[in-house]
């Protein structure tokens, strides 16, 4: 018998029931139960931004966050952004400014980007800069990244 607790969390839509054991971090969840390696587990510290991830629309960082935490919420990861067969705007300016190199940190970004874009803190590079700062690039795409982020947020409707 699986004495593991169990734990409800709809992701991207889908809900899902599963026992977890009660160390467990979401992005691990997400990774390892869930199969959605978008999320990735940079760190393991928070000072990435690469885990990050929304919960009820927030950003998190879900190698700091406990699975058992999450119960009952409504999570998105980058492969929940947009309807199937189609990209958010976020991920088709990352991809028109060529705003990645090595990809690692992308989904951690464009998620971040989409709820800077979401939450009114695009008007500008430097708070484009101020508010995506959790998120860090190894390869130094910054100026890419801005440009996609400053790209996007003349399509999307808050």
């Amino acid at each position: 018998m699986d004495d593991r607790p169990a734990l409800t969390i709809t992701v991207n839509g889908i809900q899902h029931r599963l026992s977890v054991d009660p160390r467990s971090m979401l992005a691990e969840t997400l990774r390892d139960d869930l199969g959605l390696t978008g999320t990735k587990r940079g760190c393991d510290r928070g000072e990435c931004g690469a885990c990050t991830v929304l919960v009820y629309g927030r950003r998190v960082l879900s190698c700091l966050t406990l699975s058992l935490l999450a119960d009952g919420a409504e999570v998105t990861t980058a492969e929940g952004l947009a309807p199937e067969g189609e990209l958010h705007p976020v991920q088709r300016a990352f991809l028109e400014n060529d705003a990645f190199q090595c990809g690692f940190c992308t989904p951690g970004q464009v998620v971040s980007a989409a709820t800077c874009i979401a939450e009114g803190h695009a008007g500008s590079e430097d708070e484009i800069r101020e508010w995506m700062s959790g998120n860090i690039c190894r390869c130094g795409a910054y100026p890419q990244i801005v440009s996609a982020v400053r790209k996007a947020a003349t399509e999307v409707v808050r």
